[in-house]
């Protein structure tokens, strides 16, 4: 048998070639495979593990310095208010005291008018006696009105009208023609008439007497 190939045929070493051709093919895509694999993962740790760590830590801080902002501004305007409610504390003490002070309003009004500090009048009227020393052909008529600051003043004046117009009948009855004629005479009788009264009733009973009527005849 004979070793020679018949002609046309190709060689051994044509047929194995394509081998190494496909073996290089795919080393030359291998680092594009291995990119495309590999890039996927390291995005996401680098996002995960580096990026947004560093993100939740700056909205961390920016949450605690606001807070820290509005705590220092809540705290800066709460003295004041305190310092208002102190004030406003302090000032309705004073108007309850000051409304103390001033004390209520008498329950009856008729009552608190006649109270002791306020001025009441009360008249004794057409005082008619002889002129002394006229054999009762002269006569003085006078009425007057004493005015005193007693709880009722009044009502002490009319209970005891009788005798105050017997004192005041007695000390006019003593009185002359001259006297009554002097400088200043309506003024010794004005004095001697509240000192009278006065004897009579307490002391400073009558604190005024005005004449409205004083006539000779």
């Amino acid at each position: 048998m004979s070793d020679k190939k018949p002609e046309g045929a190709p060689p051994e070493a044509a047929a194995v070639a394509p081998a190494p051709a496909a073996s290089g093919g795919l080393k030359a895509w291998l680092p594009l495979l291995v990119t495309i694999v590999v890039m996927p993962v390291l995005a996401f740790a680098t996002t995960k593990f580096l990026i947004l760590p560093k993100v939740l830590h700056a909205r961390g801080d920016a949450a605690e310095s606001e807070g820290g902002a509005a705590e220092e501004a809540h705290e800066g305007t709460k003295p004041e208010a305190k310092e208002g409610g102190k004030e406003g504390k302090e000032g309705k003490e004073h108007g309850e005291s000051k409304k103390e002070e001033h004390g209520a309003k008498p329950e009856n009004p008729e009552k608190g008018k006649e109270g002791k500090g306020k001025k009441q009048t009360a008249q004794l009227t057409k005082i008619i006696v002889n002129v002394s020393g006229s054999m009762g052909t002269r006569y003085l008529m006078s009425s007057i009105t004493l005015v005193g600051a007693r709880a009722g003043f009044k009502e002490m004046i009319e209970e005891n009208k009788d005798q105050l117009l017997d004192l005041a009948n007695t000390a006019l009855a003593s009185r002359t023609i001259t006297d009554l004629e002097k400088p200043g005479s309506r003024n010794l009788i004005r004095s001697e008439l509240i000192s009278i009264f006065n004897n009579a009733l307490g002391a400073n009973a009558v604190q005024e007497i005005y004449f409205t009527e004083f006539a000779i005849q």
